[in-house]
C-alpha cells in the first residue's frame, strides 16, 4: 500500500495533488454549469435584495446612509460591472417603497434568498456532501441570511458615512493625527475587505451540509479572496486594452460584460470549496491510511 505524501517533505507535489483533485472534481461535477447558475441567480436576486434593504433602511430612518454607502461600494467595483446596472440601482434607491412588512417586501426577501440557495447547492457539490436537512430549514436559513445581510448593510452604511465625519473632527481637535490620516482614509476598503471575508466564512461554514472548522475552510477562503482580487484587476485591464464587446453584442455588451465577470467570480468561489474538500479528504486519508474507500463514496483519491 502506498504511503501518503507528507507536506513537509513534498510540498509542491502535495499542492499539485490538492489542486488536481479539486479541479478534477470541479469538472466532473459540472462546476462551470453551477457557476452559471450562481451568476444568473445572483443577478436576479440582487435587485430584490436591494429593494428589501432600502425598505428596511427607510423603516429605521437610515435610507440616506444606505444610498450614500452603496455609491461608495459601487465606486470600488470595476466600471464594466457597475455601468450596466448603475441606472437601475439609482431607480431602486430613489423609488418610494411600501412599509417593511408589506407583501412586496416579503416577496423581495424570498426571491433574494434564491441567490443564497444557489450558493448552497454549489457548495454541497464542491464539498461532496448530500444535504439531508429539511427544505423548510434551508429556506428559512437563507431568509435569515438575507435579513442578517440587510441589517449588516444598514450598520455598514452608518459606518461608511459617519467615519469621514469622525476623522474630520479628530483632525481638527488633534492636529498631531494629521500625518496618519492618509492611511486611515483607506477605511472604506478596509471595511469592505472585512465584510467580504466574514461573508465568505459564514457561507462556507454554515450553508453547505456537514461540519467544518475554521481551519478546514481557511485555505479555500484565502484562495477565493486573493484570486478575486487578481481576476478583478486582470479583467479590468483586459476590458480597457483588448476587449471589444460592443462590436460583438451591440446593445447587450454591458450586460454580457457584467455576467462574464460574475461568472468568473462564481467559478473561483466554487473552486475554493473544492480545494477545502480536497484538503479535508487528504487529511482524513492520512489519519486512517488503511481505511478502504466505499464504493458509493463521491470523494476521489488525492
Amino acid at each position: 500500500m502506498k504511503r501518503p505524501l507528507r507536506f513537509k517533505k513534498h510540498p509542491f507535489l502535495f499542492f499539485w495533488r490538492i489542486f488536481y483533485n479539486a479541479m478534477r472534481h470541479f469538472i466532473a461535477e459540472n462546476g462551470s454549469a453551477f457557476a452559471s447558475y450562481i451568476t444568473l441567480s445572483g443577478m436576479m436576486a440582487f435587485f430584490p435584495f436591494l429593494i428589501f434593504a432600502t425598505g428596511m433602511a427607510g423603516f429605521v430612518g437610515a435610507k440616506f446612509y444606505t444610498e450614500t454607502s452603496l455609491n461608495y461600494i459601487l465606486d470600488m467595483l470595476p466600471e464594466a460591472l457597475v455601468q450596466p446596472i448603475g441606472a437601475e440601482i439609482t431607480n431602486v434607491l430613489t423609488m418610494q417603497h411600501g412599509g417593511l412588512l408589506t407583501v412586496s417586501a416579503l416577496a423581495a426577501a424570498y426571491f433574494a434568498s434564491n441567490g443564497v440557495e444557489s450558493l448552497r447547492t454549489a457548495l454541497n457539490r464542491a464539498y461532496r456532501v448530500h444535504d439531508k436537512r429539511s427544505i423548510f430549514f434551508c429556506r428559512f436559513q437563507s431568509l435569515f441570511f438575507v435579513i442578517l445581510g440587510t441589517i449588516s448593510f444598514v450598520i455598514i452604511s452608518l459606518l461608511l458615512v459617519l467615519a469621514p465625519l469622525v476623522l474630520l473632527l479628530l483632525q481638527r481637535e488633534i492636529g498631531s493625527l494629521a500625518p496618519y490620516l492618509g492611511t486611515i482614509r483607506f477605511w472604506r476598503y478596509f471595511i469592505s475587505i472585512i465584510v467580504l471575508l466574514i461573508g465568505l466564512f459564514i457561507t462556507h461554514k454554515w450553508l453547505p451540509a456537514g461540519k467544518r472548522s475554521f481551519f478546514d475552510i481557511l485555505p479555500g477562503i484565502s484562495f477565493t479572496f486573493v484570486t478575486w482580487l487578481v481576476v478583478s484587476v486582470a479583467f479590468a485591464q483586459y476590458l480597457a486594452g483588448f476587449a471589444n464587446y460592443v462590436s460583438t453584442y451591440a446593445g447587450l455588451a454591458s450586460i454580457v460584460v457584467a455576467m462574464v465577470f460574475l461568472y468568473m467570480l462564481s467559478a473561483v468561489f466554487i473552486i475554493g470549496g473544492e480545494i477545502n474538500a480536497a484538503i479535508m479528504f487528504y487529511r482524513n486519508r492520512r489519519q486512517q491510511p488503511g481505511q478502504p474507500i466505499e464504493a458509493n463514496s463521491r470523494e476521489e483519491h488525492v
